[in-house]
């Protein structure tokens, strides 16, 4: 009776002990996603009046919990019953990435003139109007919604091959952390500059250090959201890159004689520019019709 009891705790570590390596697994990689997700939503976040930026900032959290209880019900049931149809939306999900990669990498070559407006300080902002507001924090979710998918999906794969109570445990894992600290970073950066600025008003001689180091909070918020920025766009051209490479075996082969992050950033770079001239293409000749 004994040696069931302790046999079942067992089987139960080792259960726990699986999970455990395919969660690392899954968030390993979700990573590239996660990180353009953290600059997006810290651009979106920011340039808010500052007694409005927390409460925005948790009705997009309360979004993007939400776009997680819609997805991942229906991404299990296509696991179950359609499981094609995962490496279907992952392949094009791919392509999305690949695109939104190689169109900010366009934009900056190209159209250096139209730069992204840099979060200023909170004091100096004027407050939106509620409707203002309300359209910024949809477009919010809409944009996490998408990324969330990703998310999901990317994570799924890892698990594709296990019973469905451990895609269940693990993907929720991983998609409801992520929400959790991604706000929870896109918080504490929003508020950076308004730390700095507490920290300046409490020493105002600016020959103290604490001076310095909140003038250097405010002033550094800009910097840290371009190059998560740059980093984020970086991460969707290796993901996009990777998840073709690891399902098309041709690919696989075509590269195999490069590094691998070599060869995914390659192939992230010519989706992405391919389905990024298909696009322009197409409007274009949409533009010539109108």
């Amino acid at each position: 009776m004994a040696s069931g009891f302790f046999a079942l705790l067992d089987d139960i570590a080792a259960i726990m002990d699986d999970m455990s390596v395919m969660t690392k697994v899954a968030a390993k990689k979700t990573a590239g996603i996660l990180g353009d997700d953290l600059a997006v939503n810290a651009e979106k976040a920011s340039g808010f009046a500052s007694s409005r930026e927390l409460p925005v900032l948790w009705k997009i959290t309360k979004g993007s919990i939400i776009n997680k209880i819609i997805i991942l019900p229906v991404a299990f049931l296509l696991s179950a019953f359609i499981p094609k149809a995962i490496i279907i939306i992952l392949l094009t999900g791919g392509v999305y990435l690949a695109y939104e990669g190689a169109e900010k990498i366009y934009e900056y070559f190209f159209h250096k003139k139209h730069k992204h407006k840099e979060p200023a300080i909170n004091g100096m902002l004027k407050a939106e109007t509620p409707e203002e507001e309300k359209a910024k924090i949809r477009s919010a979710i809409l944009v996490d919604f998408i990324l969330s998918i990703e998310v999901v999906i990317i994570a799924l794969s890892t698990v594709v091959e296990e019973p469905l109570i451990t895609q269940i445990i693990v993907v929720s894992i991983i998609a409801f952390a992520a929400t959790i600290g991604i706000y929870g970073l896109v918080a504490l950066l929003v508020r950076m500059d308004d730390f700095g600025m507490k920290l300046m008003q409490m020493y105002p001689d600016d020959k103290k250090i604490m001076h310095k180091f909140g003038a250097f909070l405010v002033k550094s918020l800009p910097y840290v959201i371009k190059a998560l920025s740059v980093l984020g766009t970086l991460a969707m051209i290796l993901v996009a890159g990777g998840i073709f490479m690891h399902r098309i075996h041709y690919l696989h082969k075509l590269f195999s004689f490069m590094p691998a992050l070599a060869g995914e950033f390659i192939t992230g770079i010519i989706i992405g520019f391919a389905a990024l001239a298909v696009v322009k293409i197409f409007l274009k000749i949409r533009g010539k019709l109108k």
